[in-house]
């Protein structure tokens, strides 16, 4: 199959904010950019879901504009979190966005690249063998197999160079401390080369398929795993967003409100 036609993104200025709007329920507050940029959704929620209640040092790597850091800082008053994001605009909105909901004291933003080499990304902070836990939605398409957003912001948000998949994978890898935990979610089809990159540095992982409707097939994975564990894999139960109406099923509806969480050692909310 020939690629698609690859367009430059389109350099823009910072665009202006929209007002702050309630996420989770009103349990949090954002700012977004006005338009062009990748936003919040489902995504986040189920990672910030998954996440449990952590203690100690968080990691959210390609934070965009803090939704699944400042969701874990909120509900778990004993962690604190480190948003990374390569994006200065980005960047700048998640420092307004941990502001906003007074998260500022335990939710701080780093600019640095999670796919660069070693020594760039400890010049740029990324201080390996600390973190309890590494939560992360990496860019979703790798190299040039898919039609790039013409818009810089949406574009960087959503693609990574060839082998960048791996690369960013490492990095969560080498910043956890042993025993430390990883969750990542990602689209559903690229389950093999996750667990390929994952294979070696990370044990007792466990895969939950997330459906659109009971009938389809999955359309994304979230993945845990534990870093230089040897426990088996495990299959956690599915996940369904939308009943035969097409509304969020029941379980979908209380993880959007905040008000449910995706457990480790359990059946889900």
């Amino acid at each position: 199959m020939p690629r698609a036609p690859e367009t430059a993104p389109v350099a823009e200025p910072a665009p202006a904010l929209e007002p702050a709007q309630e996420w989770l329920g009103g349990r949090l507050r954002l700012h977004h950019a006005a338009r062009g940029a990748h936003r919040a959704g489902t995504d986040a929620v189920l990672l910030a879901a998954a996440a449990g209640a952590p203690e100690g040092l968080v990691y959210d790597l390609g934070a965009g504009t803090g939704a699944v850091g400042l969701a874990v800082a909120q509900a778990s008053p004993a962690c604190r979190v480190v948003l990374v994001e390569r994006d200065p605009a980005a960047a700048a909105l998640a420092r307004a966005n941990a502001a906003l909901n007074g998260l500022a004291d335990r939710a701080a933003v780093l600019e640095a690249d999670v796919t660069a080499p070693g020594a760039v990304r400890r010049a740029q902070g990324l201080m390996p063998d600390g973190a309890d836990l590494v939560l992360t939605n990496p860019p979703f398409f790798e190299g040039g197999g898919h039609r790039p957003s013409p818009v810089a912001a949406r574009a960087s948000a959503h693609a990574l160079p060839e082998g960048g998949l791996e690369a960013w994978l490492r990095t969560c890898a080498d910043l956890l401390r042993p025993r430390g935990r990883l969750v990542l979610i990602h689209r559903a089809d690229a389950l093999p080369a996750c667990l390929a990159a994952l294979r070696g540095r990370f044990g007792g992982l466990a895969v939950r398929p997330v459906h659109a409707r009971a009938e389809a097939a999955a359309i994304r994975v979230l993945i845990e795993g534990v870093r230089g564990s040897r426990a088996a894999f495990a299959l956690r139960p599915a996940l369904v967003l939308h009943g035969p109406d097409g509304r969020f099923t029941p379980q979908a509806e209380a993880l959007h409100r905040g008000a449910a969480m995706l457990y480790t050692n359990g059946p889900g909310c």
